[in-house]
């Protein structure tokens, strides 16, 4: 018997938030989408992971009823300095006149609040793609999802799972640096303000979650190691020597790491085919901008979608209107790592005197700080 073939618009590989806001934008715009991911659903709204989002996300998931404003913790001041040198830039959200510079979020908060206006029948979860190809108008997916085999006919696929690859049209720049995340419990209390500390090591970052900061700690490999296999209060020391004495930590959470690196899909559109979020670039999380571009890929691929239609020329116009937003964004934390990571005197003399300049002069201040916000909305 021949399997019958199920046809769709577009098709979104992966439930993550970014997939579920490209999905949620296209539905207040009347486009139909069917979302696939290969984890379960209960899966999906169970990470404990802490995202930083900035207030220009939050105005995005307003506008489709998704923000999780009681598991959002505000950051209100962002100070930025670095270990053993002089300088220092404070970014305060009462120059902006918003409630808030962005915001902390658990991933399980954020993915609750998009499914939550999810239709019926609009994911496939724990579905295995077991092939794709591709055609001039569409793809066909071939899939496993609840035992039965099925294939799906659709005119757009769109990847939003998953990081770039071994693939040859991703570009892959090694930082030769961990991330080592955990919770820990500040005295005194944060007062909504996050830290971005840089070290020779690589950068520090404290994000205000609930009463406690979520920290990204970033070390060599090497250290990393050492790092993790502390107890907790030799764990607390390490951390302290890092940040300094203005606060001080106790009660660390479990720990996780990662490897940091730029990856870049440099072709966004292929045929009937389109990557956005941590498919399309991952970057350092540095001054927290990853996971924001990634939700305005989302919007502006739903925004381009609905005034356009889904033809080839629609996805070409996607691709070039992104490029700026993601070519700032991968460039502006790739060059404050390099820049930062390191103990050299003369470039620690020109980092200290370039954020004093930053905090002395409002226009060069506001000028980062609205990138930060909105990304490459805000431009000029």
């Amino acid at each position: 018997m021949t399997e019958a073939v199920e046809h769709v618009d577009i098709l979104i590989v992966g439930a993550g938030p970014v997939g579920l806001t490209l999905h949620l934008a296209l539905a207040a715009g009347g486009q139909k989408s069917l979302l696939v991911d290969r984890r379960p659903q209960a899966a999906l709204q169970a990470d404990p992971r802490a995202l930083a989002l900035s207030h220009g996300a939050r105005e995005l998931l307003e506008q489709i009823n998704s923000w999780p404003s009681r598991a959002a913790t505000p950051i209100e001041t962002i100070h930025v300095s670095q270990k053993d040198g002089f300088g220092r830039t404070l970014i305060d959200r009462s120059d902006y006149r918003l409630p808030a510079l962005g915001y902390v979020v658990r991933y399980r908060d954020l993915t609750a609040a998009l499914a939550a206006n999810l239709a019926t029948d609009v994911l496939l979860a724990e579905a295995e793609i077991l092939d794709i190809q591709s055609a001039d108008d569409g793809a066909t997916v071939a899939l496993r999802h609840a035992g039965q085999l099925r294939t799906i006919r659709c005119r757009l696929l769109v990847h939003a799972e998953g990081t770039p690859g071994d693939d040859p049209a991703v570009t892959v720049s090694d930082y030769a640096q961990h991330a080592v995340i955990c919770e820990v419990t500040p005295t005194p209390g944060h007062n909504q303000r996050a830290w971005e500390r840089f070290t020779p090591d690589g950068p520090l970052a404290l994000l205000p979650l609930g009463d406690e900061y979520s920290i990204v700690f970033t070390l060599p490999p090497a250290k990393a190691d050492a790092v993790m296999a502390l107890d907790d209060d030799a764990f607390s020391a390490a951390l302290q020597a890092q940040f300094g004495r203005r606060l001080r930590f106790a009660q660390p959470g479990p720990r996780s790491r990662f490897p940091l690196a730029l990856r870049q899909r440099q072709t966004l559109v292929g045929g009937r085919a389109v990557w956005i979020g941590n498919a399309a670039q991952t970057l350092h999380p540095v001054s927290g901008q990853g996971f924001n571009l990634g939700l305005r890929d989302a919007w502006q691929l739903a925004e381009t979608l609905l005034a356009d239609g889904l033809d080839g020329a629609s996805l070409q116009r996607y691709a070039a209107s992104r490029q700026l937003d993601r070519r700032g964004g991968a460039f502006f934390t790739d060059r404050i790592v390099k820049a930062f990571s390191n103990d050299f005197g003369p470039l620690k003399l020109a980092r200290g005197l370039g954020l004093l300049a930053l905090d002395l002069c409002p226009p060069a201040r506001h000028f980062v700080a609205k990138r930060m916000i909105w990304g490459a909305r805000a431009w000029p």
